[in-house]
């Protein structure tokens, strides 16, 4: 009964988003279709117009990911990156080996050397991030956080899943993660691009609490 509720709840608010018409992202092919701002972000921005000219935004972020994937593997890899003692031509000319080794493109490899020549190579994991966070915008994918204190029943996660894309524009397609937080003791707390709708147990408590402080 509760999961009902809440779908109920979750009905309400998207039917208050209103309809409008969804761009495609390739209608401008140099040009990124969100804004990720900080350091990474303007890294990841002139990343994905240099390979959208090139025609690689795709090819381009398998490297990247592929480099990630490697660096959660291998954590001397992020060791080597963070060192402060390796000079910037020792860590520029290992990771060129290994780029290349794992036939990475120059754009990739590039972006590497522009971030190791300004002193930004630790912000690499971040700029990943952030031109996959592009990658999923040029796709009309909206990722959506589902944080619960209970596992979701199979039949719970499809209502779920329907009712949220009751928040999306056309062409768009959801990305949704499932987690659970014991702390928010029941219900569950929804992030939908950016919308947040907090329906947890725990925050009807602290409400509760607040007022009767207030009756006082």
């Amino acid at each position: 009964m509760a999961a009902t509720r809440q779908l109920c709840t979750l009905r309400r608010c998207a039917s208050l988003v209103p309809s409008r018409g969804y761009a495609a992202a390739a209608a401008a092919p140099v040009k990124a279709p969100i804004r990720v701002f900080g350091v990474e972000g303007r890294y990841a921005h002139a990343l994905f117009s240099a390979a959208s000219q090139k025609n690689a935004i795709e090819s381009v972020e398998k490297e990247l990911t592929d480099f990630q994937r490697l660096a959660d593997k291998k954590r001397e890899l992020v060791d080597f990156i963070e060192n402060p003692v390796l000079s910037k031509h020792q860590k520029l000319s290992a990771l060129t080996d290994i780029l290349k080794d794992r036939k990475a493109s120059d754009l990739t490899i590039n972006l590497f050397g522009a971030l190791t020549e300004n002193n930004r190579l630790s912000r690499a994991m971040g700029v990943i991030k952030a031109y996959c966070t592009i990658m999923s915008a040029y796709r009309g994918e909206v990722q959506c956080t589902v944080t619960s204190a209970k596992p979701l029943d199979a039949k719970t996660q499809k209502e779920l899943e329907t009712v949220l894309k009751g928040f999306l524009e056309p062409k768009q397609v959801l990305k949704l993660d499932t987690k659970m937080d014991s702390s928010i003791i029941g219900g569950m707390v929804v992030e939908v691009g950016d919308k947040y709708i907090d329906m947890s147990t725990a925050t009807k408590v602290k409400k509760i609490m607040q007022s009767l402080k207030e009756t006082v």
